[in-house]
């Protein structure tokens, strides 16, 4: 199969054709849900940076303590890193190293991915188990941060536990169902040129 047999666009989750029903539907409703969760996560680094332009603005004009600020921005861009990573994930976009992947055999290569994309599989499994064990013990023991603000650390370890799952679906449907790998062209190698 090739980079061109492959559904386009969101909806389609990028799953080759012939991927039974099941795993299909799972991957079109994934792909919904990423592209919804990236569009909040953009908005939610935006308002981080407002916010971050806000507190400086009152520290330097106003003088004012703004201990709110930082938390709010730092929420913020916990999660947006960790709700959106399934969406860059399902376009492979997360760092990944391609020295030796345009010199491989197609085959070759495409087992490599399935192998790396298994082992994400489990890293990422382990570490969704753990993070709602932290979520869930943050929102049993009402752990606060330590400012005088004091917002309840369950937020964030929400955030984390719910893009950690999300994340491991999106492996998981790779896994299930990968991607054609492409030939690559004549001098180039995979993914260049």
């Amino acid at each position: 199969m090739r980079g061109a047999e492959l559904d386009k666009g969101p909806a389609a989750a990028r799953l080759p054709r012939g991927t039974p029903a099941p795993i299909r539907l799972a991957g079109k409703a994934l792909a919904f849900l990423n592209h919804a969760i990236a569009v909040v996560a953009a908005v939610a680094v935006v308002a981080a940076g407002v916010v971050m332009t806000e507190e400086a603005m009152v520290r330097y004009f106003l003088h004012a303590s703004a201990d709110w600020q930082d938390e709010t921005a730092i929420f913020l861009l916990v999660g947006a890193t960790f709700l959106s990573a399934a969406y860059v994930q399902s376009r492979r976009g997360h760092v990944a190293i391609e020295a030796v992947g345009g010199l491989l055999p197609v085959r070759v290569e495409s087992a490599r991915r399935w192998v790396a994309d298994l082992l994400s599989f489990f890293f990422c499994g382990f570490f969704t188990w753990k993070s709602w064990i932290l979520w869930h013990e943050a929102w049993v023991e009402g752990y606060a941060t330590f400012s005088s603000w004091a917002p309840p650390l369950w937020i964030p370890y929400l955030a984390m536990s719910v893009g950690m799952s999300l994340l491991t679906l999106q492996i998981a449907l790779q896994v299930l169902a990968p991607a054609p790998v492409e030939p690559p062209k004549e001098g180039h190698a995979h993914g260049h040129g």
